[in-house]
């Protein structure tokens, strides 16, 4: 950290080059947000909202009454050692890496080799001063000219708050003994060596994980017992794909969950938490997986590989010297740190999720989907926003004809409900959203946009974005992805009701729809 820089990168919005993009895709910034810091301001919202959070709690075994269908759950708690059971309809599997309702399911897992073990040191060292001239939240330490210990080849500093608490990732070499226990002091030698200057430096915790590409076959069982998170999808962090999309899994299944409980959804609709959410782990496993290869392209070139250390000085000399090699060798550095764009800039992974299936209804369209724009060729790199069913509501801008604060249609959409958006022209669809409303119970609103309209289109991003006429209709579920959407309006208010609450009927899982 206190040493010579090769080469830096921008990552997620920070290239000018793609600010645009990240702007246009969503109306929040995006945050750092470690989960040491997310999980207490999750733990109190759910404490408020009168859940019980029960912490050194481990989960022993669970049955389920054939009769009742009820599952009863027998939990331990840790300080007491005190089991006892709990009852529930439901149980979730959000238990991680090693999870316990996994395996008691022994739910298959597709499993592809690893790359081995990795080594993660929080560490308390104010470093502030190392970072006034290369502000960033990731570093990478390559030390190809110096002996290294054999748990530790190579380093990867992630900031977890700025700016003296950082997470120490060290990398083995592919024939260390991972049995084998380095000491604290031995630990506590390697990051000072990484930091590279005399800052005061404290261990704050040692824990070691492996380099997985695994996925679960399905995340479910039944309609009351569901896995998610790292129980389902194993990975490294690369591409920051870890806590996002674990949030989603749970956003995902959370409103399904809420509709049936309620009775406003059939069973069956949970059956599409597995459907829609499973090919998304395969995905994000892979590309997590490939970033953390693209980046032995940049090792080797920085000569980093070889065992011998001599070699690896000799390569290293060459990125500096006026020969052949050295254009070679400085060309191939240029590549490789180009090549790990996808693992910086992928927002069409983070945001380019489309769904299929019986929730998402897509019958009124008249050709299949495939990604659009930038997206079809590059669809890691590019997010294009858009409305066919099952692809995530765009973000835009929307205000009033008198203007007050922006609002964004993300806004507008969820918090539990269904949301259709038309504009002039559809008013038979605001009808029919009343009618289902109250006839089926279900929440639902409808929002025209455009000229004085209920939102005004300011910049007339929504007309060319929302991809129906004017009189058209979207439909978005509550979890901000479109359901479905009617290109025009098609008639009287009667004939837009029958369509509509065969659409609704159809995404909540009814029969007959």
């Amino acid at each position: 950290m206190a040493g010579e820089e090769y080469a830096r990168t921008y990552s997620w919005g920070h290239n000018p080059k793609r600010k645009g993009d990240y702007e246009l895709a969503s109306p929040c910034n995006p945050v750092d947000l470690p989960q040491t810091l997310l999980e207490p301001i999750l733990v109190r919202r759910a404490a408020q909202s009168g859940f019980k959070v029960r912490f050194n709690t481990s989960l022993e075994s669970f049955t389920k009454d054939p009769k009742t269908k009820l599952i009863t759950a027998s939990v331990r708690d840790k300080v007491s050692n005190l089991e006892y059971k709990i009852r529930a309809k439901y149980l979730l599997g959000a238990d991680g890496a090693q999870s316990r309702v996994m395996k008691q399911l022994g739910i298959p897992l597709i499993r592809k080799p690893g790359q081995g073990v990795a080594i993660n040191v929080l560490v308390k060292a104010d470093l502030s001063h190392l970072v006034a001239s290369r502000k960033g939240n990731l570093h990478w330490i390559i030390q190809p000219d110096c002996e290294h210990p054999e748990f530790g080849y190579m380093g990867l500093i992630r900031m977890v708050k700025a700016w003296d608490e950082w997470m120490f990732i060290l990398f083995p070499d592919q024939d260390w003994d991972s049995s084998v226990q380095p000491t604290e002091e031995q630990y506590l030698k390697r990051v000072r060596e990484l930091i590279g200057d005399d800052t005061p430096a404290e261990i704050l915790n040692v824990s070691k994980w492996f380099i997985n590409e695994i996925v679960a076959e399905n995340y479910s069982v039944g309609d009351s017992i569901f896995c998610l998170g790292d129980a389902v999808h194993r990975h490294p962090p690369f591409n920051g794909l870890g806590s996002n999309t674990c949030i989603q899994d749970a956003f995902n299944l959370a409103w399904k969950l809420a509709y049936v409980h309620r009775g406003l959804a059939s069973p069956s609709l949970l059956d599409t938490y597995s459907v829609e959410r499973q090919p998304v782990g395969v995905e994000i496993i892979a590309r997590a997986n490939q970033a953390f290869r693209d980046h032995v392209h940049v090792w080797d070139a920085l000569g980093a590989l070889p065992p011998d250390i001599s070699e690896r000085r000799k390569m290293f000399r060459e990125l500096s010297e006026y020969s052949t090699e050295g254009k070679k060798r400085r060309r191939a550095l240029r590549k490789a740190i180009n090549g790990v764009g996808h693992e910086f800039h992928g927002l069409g992974i983070e945001m380019g999720q489309h769904y299929s299936g019986r929730a998402i209804y897509g019958g009124d369209e008249k050709e299949r989907f495939s990604p659009p724009g930038r997206a079809a060729s590059d669809p890691v790199y590019y997010y294009e926003p858009n409305t066919y069913p099952g692809s995530r509501l765009p973000h835009v801008w929307l205000n009033k004809a008198v203007p007050t604060t922006p609002t964004s249609t993300i806004d507008i959409a969820g918090h539990g409900r269904f949301v259709l958006f038309t504009g002039i022209g559809g008013d038979a669809w605001k009808a029919a959203v009343k009618r289902i409303s109250a006839d089926m119970g279900v929440p639902i609103e409808a929002h025209s946009i455009g000229y004085r309209q209920d939102w005004e289109d300011v910049y007339f991003d929504w007309e060319s974005l929302c991809g129906v006429d004017e009189s058209g209709a979207v439909l978005v579920r509550p979890d901000r992805f479109v359901a479905w959407r009617a290109h025009e309006v098609l008639g009287s208010d009667d004939v837009c009701t029958k369509r509509l609450t065969q659409v609704m009927r159809s995404v909540l899982g009814f029969p007959g729809a």
